[in-house]
C-alpha cells in the first residue's frame, strides 16, 4: 500500500485570465461518469478561480471523484488546459506508476472503498489535494501495473465489442416492421391499393368540434407529451381533469383518434398513439399534438401505422417549418400528403400480423435491455476482482 502523495504530485500552476477571456487555454466543462472522458466549454466565461492542467496529468473531479469523475490529460495533447478550483490536477511519477493503472484503480469500487476508509465524510467529501494524496492504495511493481492494464483493456475491449452487438441487435429488431411494411407497400399487391389525401380519410385536428360538444363540468382526460410512449405508441399516465380548469392553447381529442407530435425530434422518435381509455371519450393535451380522426373506411390502427412508418416521418420532415430545435409539421403537410388505403379487410389483416411482429420486437427489446444493465454492470465487477488479487 503506498500513499497517492508518493507518486503523485499537485500541480499549482495558474493560468492567466487573458488566456482563459481569448480562449487559448480551454477550460472544462466536465468529465464523464462513465467514460472518464474530459468534455471542455464552449466559452471562456468563468466566476471562479481556475487551475491549470498539463498533457500527462491526472485530472480528479473534488466533487465528483467517487462517481467516476476522474480522467487523463493525454500526453498528446499539445496545449495547456484549465479547471475550476473544484478539480485537481496532478503530475505522475513515471518512474513509479503507470497513469493507466491509476486511471483505472482510481474509478474501481476498491477506491470508493478506501474513501469511505481514510477520508472524512467518504465519498461525500471535496476531494482536494489534502484529502486525496494521503489515502493509501494497492500499487504493485510497474511491470506488474503494466501487465494489469494490459489485461483491464483487453477485458475493457470485449465488453465494449458485448454492448455494440447488443445495440446491433436492438436496432434491427426495431427494423423489423419498417422493413415488412415497406416490402408490402412496394409490391404488387399494393398497387391496386387506392391511394388518398387524407382529407378524403380523416379529419385534421377537429379540436373546435370535439370542445363544443363538452360541458364545463364535463371529466376529460389530460395527456401530456411525456405521456405518450416512444417505442410502444401508447398513452401512459393520463390525468383526469375538468373542462372547466383547461384554459386556452390546448389540442382537444377523442376516443380513437390518433395523435402525434407536431415538433422535430418528438416526431421523429415516434411520438404517437392511437387515444384509448379517455375519461368520458374525452382527451387534451398541448397543440404540440396533431389530430388525426379516421372516417368509415380508414382503421386508426392502419393509420397510426402509416404514422409511424419512416417513409412518413421522412416525408414529414422535409416540410418542418420553424427554428432549430423549435420545427413542426404544419397542418398544410397533412392537407396535402397520400396514404395507402387497402380496403377494410386487408388493414385488418395487415395490422394483426404487425402487432404480432411488434409483441416479439418488444419482447427482445425487455430481453437486451436487462442485458445492458449486465453489461453495464459487468466492467465495475471485473476491476473489483483485479483490484482483489483475484482475476489474473
Amino acid at each position: 500500500m503506498v500513499k497517492l502523495g508518493e507518486v503523485l504530485t499537485e500541480r499549482k500552476e495558474v493560468p492567466s485570465q487573458e488566456s482563459i477571456l481569448s480562449g487559448a487555454v480551454r477550460i472544462i466543462e466536465k468529465i464523464g461518469f462513465n467514460d472518464g472522458k474530459i468534455q471542455l466549454r464552449t466559452d471562456g466565461k468563468t466566476k471562479t478561480g481556475m487551475i491549470l492542467i498539463h498533457p500527462g496529468d491526472l485530472v480528479v473531479s473534488g466533487i465528483n471523484a467517487a462517481k467516476g469523475a476522474i480522467a487523463i490529460y493525454e500526453d498528446d495533447n499539445e496545449e495547456p488546459i484549465a479547471a475550476t478550483i473544484h478539480y485537481g490536477a496532478y503530475i505522475p511519477n513515471k518512474e513509479r506508476i503507470d497513469i493507466n493503472f491509476l486511471w483505472w484503480l482510481l474509478r474501481s469500487h476498491t477506491f470508493k472503498e478506501l474513501l469511505l476508509e481514510y477520508v472524512p465524510g467518504g465519498i461525500k467529501t471535496e476531494l482536494k489535494a489534502k484529502r486525496f494524496l494521503p489515502i493509501p492504495v494497492p500499487l504493485p511493481t510497474l511491470p506488474e501495473q503494466q501487465r494489469v492494464v494490459a489485461r483491464i483493456e483487453e477485458l475493457a475491449e470485449k465488453v465494449e465489442e458485448a454492448k455494440g452487438l447488443r445495440g446491433k441487435a436492438v436496432e434491427e429488431a426495431g427494423a423489423v416492421s419498417h422493413a415488412f411494411l415497406k416490402s408490402l407497400i412496394e409490391s404488387e399487391k399494393a398497387q391496386v391499393w387506392a391511394m388518398k389525401y387524407i382529407p378524403e380519410v380523416a379529419d385534421i385536428n377537429p379540436s373546435r368540434q370535439i370542445a363544443a360538444t363538452i360541458s364545463d363540468n364535463t371529466q376529460v382526460s389530460f395527456v401530456p407529451m411525456s405521456a405518450v410512449d416512444d417505442i410502444t405508441g401508447k398513452i401512459t399516465r393520463p390525468e383526469i381533469r375538468h373542462l372547466c380548469e383547461v384554459r386556452k392553447g390546448y389540442t382537444f381529442f377523442a376516443e380513437g383518434d390518433v395523435i402525434f407530435a407536431r415538433i422535430t425530434p418528438c416526431m421523429q422518435n415516434g411520438k404517437s398513439a392511437i387515444a384509448k381509455g379517455l375519461k368520458n371519450g374525452i382527451g387534451f393535451g398541448s397543440t404540440e399534438f396533431h389530430v388525426i380522426r379516421p372516417k368509415t373506411d380508414l382503421l386508426a390502427n392502419w393509420l397510426h401505422v402509416i404514422v409511424r412508418h419512416k417513409d412518413f416521418k421522412d416525408a414529414a420532415g422535409a416540410h418542418f417549418k420553424g427554428t432549430a430545435g423549435q420545427q413542426r409539421v404544419p397542418q398544410r403537410f397533412l392537407e396535402n400528403k397520400k396514404i395507402p388505403v387497402p380496403p377494410l379487410p386487408e388493414q385488418r389483416r395487415i395490422v394483426e400480423y404487425l402487432d404480432s411482429l411488434q409483441s416479439k420486437v418488444d419482447e427482445l427489446k425487455k430481453l437486451q435491455s436487462e442485458t445492458q444493465k449486465e453489461l453495464n454492470a459487468l466492467m465495475p465487477s471485473i476491476l473489483d476482482k483485479v483490484f482483489k488479487g483475484e482475476l489474473q
